[in-house]
């Protein structure tokens, strides 16, 4: 279930690819009556998926690198490969002359 959830999370942070800012956009999907609140920061080798489940406002992390999903949803620890995941996290870059 709770890999079913974050890997929902992913896919939804796969619509609206985060750019280059001080401060991450906040981005709110809603699932199984559940709403999820989250950000995401791009490091040099990883995604890093932050936020809050609501109403019950459980905390979950998740941290992308290449294929590998690893971090925490309401203190429990998961783990799970998505294929290309990382990837897609990342914005694209545009050829240079």
């Amino acid at each position: 279930m709770t890999k079913t959830l974050l890997a929902a999370a992913l896919f939804a942070s796969l619509a609206a690819p985060a750019f280059a800012s001080d401060t991450p956009a906040e981005r709110t999907f809603t699932r199984d009556g559940e709403t999820y609140v989250y950000t995401t920061q791009i490091k040099t080798d990883r995604v890093v998926i932050t936020g809050r489940s609501h109403p019950d406002g459980g905390p979950f992390e998740l941290v992308v690198r290449g294929d590998s999903v690893t971090g925490f949803s309401g203190g429990i620890p998961v783990s799970f490969f998505m294929k290309g995941v990382q990837a897609k996290l990342m914005p694209a870059k545009l050829a240079a002359r």
